[in-house]
């Protein structure tokens, strides 16, 4: 037992209550243990007992069977559930991921051994303070993420720990240690045998860790050539002009830690560039281009996302993002009216905070220019926005309908009419009236339109 104090939950210590007071052992375990020692506030409790799930079943008046075959039952307290689950011996694993079968133990050292990592596999309750059998604190303490026993054994069992153990690093800020990072090399290719859902959870959860970077160890270890081999290319890929100092792969990864972690924004960061190495060409001085990556690169994110079973959500976000990071638009007025119009307003202000970091992972080469353009452009497209200007059809002061009194007839011309009144007033937004857009139509109908 170690001298650790825990906080626990008014409805963690009443379920470890229930459950000692009629004679069983029980105690919070796992990442809500490793959480409250980091001073970190638990996502949720997990509870680890000696009594079976039916027993459990028996103490409480609301369960649910929320794994009943792995021995969990959810117990709902005061309209909160928490998970409990009997102490169990993993029988073999069937598929790198499930253990075929479970055998109940009333042993809690045994039900620790299955665990992965050592600071998941700690044990409390506050009457007999903290179980930590495989040196979890001591981890903890050193900064370090380190398997329980055997490397090998629990990456050949559960091939998703190797991702989860970058990812743990990533989310912590530690280091893994020497025997447990090298285990994963020759196991990498397993992962094949996980779930693209799987493997899309944990690859998020590192991406909007406060280490990004640690995808370097994913390709490293040679995990990312079995889920994300484009990024390997990346990582290959030698950027050679003055705008660049790295390669496209490490130029990716500063640009991650540039830009906020969010979701769709650290997505757009990891596969902003993943058409470089398609694209590259070399011109007659040896400098490097890369046309037309970013309109590729939004196909190829796209392809990649969905092989990963993102939401289409998320698919159409990251890849339009992608497909206009580089736009440079004129810094006036109209030109910035029209880019804000074809590149959409969804994408506004995300792509500002894209263009930031991808400028700042670059050269020195002008930096400072390039970030001011930016600045600036933000400022007009927030003072387009302020002033509340037309930006698309909807926002014309006429409609179809309009066009149907002064005899336009529904259709193709009709459609090609309210788009050049659209780029009419995108040119000029003080002709956004009733009057002055039927005018122009009527000018255009009548072929009396300026060229």
């Amino acid at each position: 037992m170690q001298d650790v104090a825990i906080q626990l939950p008014d409805k963690v210590r009443d379920v470890i209550g229930r459950l000692t007071g009629a004679g069983f052992e029980a105690y919070a375990v796992g990442g809500c243990v490793r959480d409250s020692i980091l001073g970190r506030t638990p996502e949720d409790w997990d509870i680890t007992t000696s009594a079976s799930p039916s027993e459990v079943k028996g103490l409480f008046s609301k369960t649910i069977d929320t794994g009943i075959q792995h021995g969990t039952v959810t117990v709902m307290c005061g309209g909160e559930g928490f998970e409990v689950t009997t102490y169990r011996i993993d029988g073999e694993y069937k598929d790198k991921r499930h253990p075929k079968e479970v055998v109940f133990t009333s042993n809690l050292l045994e039900d620790l051994k299955r665990r992965d990592f050592t600071i998941n596999a700690m044990a409390y309750n506050a009457q007999e303070g903290l179980v930590d059998v495989f040196g979890g604190l001591s981890d903890l303490q050193e900064g370090r993420i380190r398997c329980v026993g055997s490397p090998q054994a629990r990456f050949t069992e559960d091939a998703l720990r190797m991702l989860r153990a970058v990812r743990f690093a990533a989310q912590l800020g530690f280091a893994i240690e020497e025997e447990t990072e090298q285990a994963i090399t020759p196991l990498a290719g397993n992962l094949r045998d996980i779930s693209a859902e799987r493997i899309q959870a944990e690859l998020v959860k590192l991406l909007v860790s406060a280490h990004p970077e640690e995808m370097r160890t994913v390709y490293e270890t040679g995990m990312s050539q079995v889920f994300l081999p484009e990024f390997d290319r990346m990582m290959e890929t030698p950027q050679n002009n003055c705008h660049h100092i790295y390669n496209v792969g490490d130029h990716t990864l500063v640009a991650l830690q540039n830009i906020p972690c969010d979701k769709i924004l650290r997505l757009t960061m990891l596969l902003h560039d993943v058409a470089k190495p398609e694209c590259q060409v070399m011109d007659g001085d040896g400098i490097y281009h890369f046309y037309g990556h970013p309109a590729k690169g939004a196909v190829m994110a796209g392809q990649i996302l969905r092989r990963l079973k993102f939401d289409n959500d998320t698919i159409d976000r990251v890849a339009s993002l992608v497909a206009c990071h580089d736009e440079l638009p004129t810094l006036r007025e109209a030109p910035v009216r029209r880019a804000i119009h074809r590149i959409g307003l969804r994408q506004f202000p995300d792509l500002f905070a894209v263009k930031r970091a991808d400028a700042l992972a670059k050269s020195p080469h002008r930096q400072e220019e390039k970030l001011a353009y930016i600045d600036k452009f933000e400022r007009m497209y927030q003072e387009i926005m302020d002033r509340q200007q037309c930006l698309t059809r909807e926002d014309l002061a006429v409609t179809g309908k309009d066009l149907i009194r002064i005899g336009i007839e529904p259709g193709k011309k009709m459609g090609e009419l309210l788009e050049y009144l659209l780029q009419c007033v995108l040119e000029c937004p003080e002709q956004n009236t009733p009057e002055q857009l039927i005018r122009l139509a009527e000018q255009k109908r009548d072929g009396n339109a300026l060229a």
